[in-house]
């Protein structure tokens, strides 16, 4: 997008009044304030919804008002904050919203579209981060088309009296986090920098258990290819583990500077005492990251391993067959020799012929398969 365009955008959103604001919020609110996304059982996925809370300190208020009305009153009184969660809304959905709140446009368009890399920005009072999801997928059996690692994406504005989550993929949920937050009131108290920090380590940690599960499919590959068999192992699930690996991995690794910069950096809806703790939340991170690295290393080092095994299942097969060819090619040889038709041959016409080049054949082809039995070819 244009800085021109981007210019237009942000005079538009100065231009709307607030009647207009207040009434488009509202009907957004109206329209889906009945639904939550916190646990995926109590509502379908793929639709837009939203989850509002309020919360002084660290209780959650009892709803009964709708959003515009709950924002006023945090702003009032200066006590609080709303956490709002949505789940894929649509730009005319989240319009309203991004109006109320004052969020950046930039900021409002990646939270919409996705497909965003970890990161942290700050525009003017709003802080804006991204954070990647990752959950391990359950499979019975791990083939060369498995899925492994599925992504997604959670989007978060903080400002002084507000969260907003926006949550995009089919895992990820907040609901146990809320209600995690919810029984520590007093790191509730704290305010939006307290969710910030708790879903940031509930994403880290969520890394951890993916990785966990993952190197159990890895420890099942080495174990099948260093098998009795192991060159007949598949080596399309080495592969399939590498590229949902590397999938994990783009998750991950992106997150670090995010993290140093919320843990060093001063940030005005962060309060200092919780700064602190996003260092505990890096050096998790770090963990991870160091297990991926590992990982990669020990796929490569299978799949080395298993091509040194097909290369030597060859080589058997190959001294095999040259070995059975010499034990024939004796035979061959004799019959061929006799086969020629020719009058005057030696000892053609001799009573004891036949049995002598029999005798021949058969102790020079058993001499070749005991030279062969001895020296490992056969």
């Amino acid at each position: 997008m244009s800085m021109a365009g981007n210019l237009r955008k942000v005079g538009n959103l100065r231009k709307v009044g607030g009647l207009r604001k207040v009434a488009r919020v509202a009907q957004f609110v109206r329209k889906h304030n009945r639904v939550d996304l916190s646990h995926p059982a109590r509502s379908p996925l793929g639709s837009a919804v939203v989850k509002c809370v309020t919360y002084r300190k660290g209780v959650r208020q009892e709803g009964g008002h709708d959003l515009v009305t709950e924002v006023e009153r945090v702003r009032r009184s200066g006590d609080g904050f709303v956490w709002l969660g949505l789940h894929e809304p649509t730009e005319e959905e989240f319009a309203g919203i991004a109006d109320l709140f004052d969020l950046h446009p930039l900021a409002v368009e990646d939270a919409v579209h996705a497909h965003q890399r970890p990161k942290v920005e700050r525009y003017d009072e709003t802080l804006f981060a991204v954070f990647k999801t990752v959950c391990y997928v359950e499979h019975a059996e791990l083939t060369a088309t498995s899925e492994v690692v599925d992504t997604g994406e959670i989007m978060v504005f903080v400002g002084k009296e507000f969260v907003i989550t926006v949550r995009h993929g089919r895992h990820g949920s907040l609901g146990p986090l809320r209600e995690e937050l919810e029984a520590a009131p007093e790191q509730l108290a704290q305010g939006p920098g307290a969710v910030l920090h708790a879903l940031a380590d509930h994403v880290v940690d969520d890394y951890l258990v993916v990785t966990d599960a993952v190197q159990a499919d890895i420890d099942q590959v080495e174990m099948d290819v260093f098998s009795k068999d192991g060159e007949r192992a598949d080596p399309g699930r080495i592969y399939q583990l590498k590229r949902e690996l590397l999938e994990l991995k783009r998750a991950v690794v992106p997150l670090g500077r995010p993290l140093q910069i919320l843990s060093t950096q001063p940030m005005r809806p962060i309060a200092p005492e919780i700064q602190a703790y996003f260092r505990d939340v890096d050096d998790h991170l770090k963990r991870v990251t160091e297990q991926i690295a590992a990982f990669d290393e020990l796929l490569n080092s299978i799949l080395q391993a298993h091509l040194a095994q097909v290369t030597v299942a060859q080589n058997e097969d190959m001294r095999k067959i040259t070995a059975w060819a010499a034990v024939i090619a004796v035979p061959t040889m004799v019959c061929g020799v006799y086969g020629m038709n020719f009058d005057h041959m030696p000892e053609l016409h001799w009573k004891y012929g036949y049995g002598l080049v029999i005798g021949v054949i058969v102790a020079t082809c058993s001499a070749l398969y005991r030279g062969f039995r001895r020296n490992g070819w056969l």
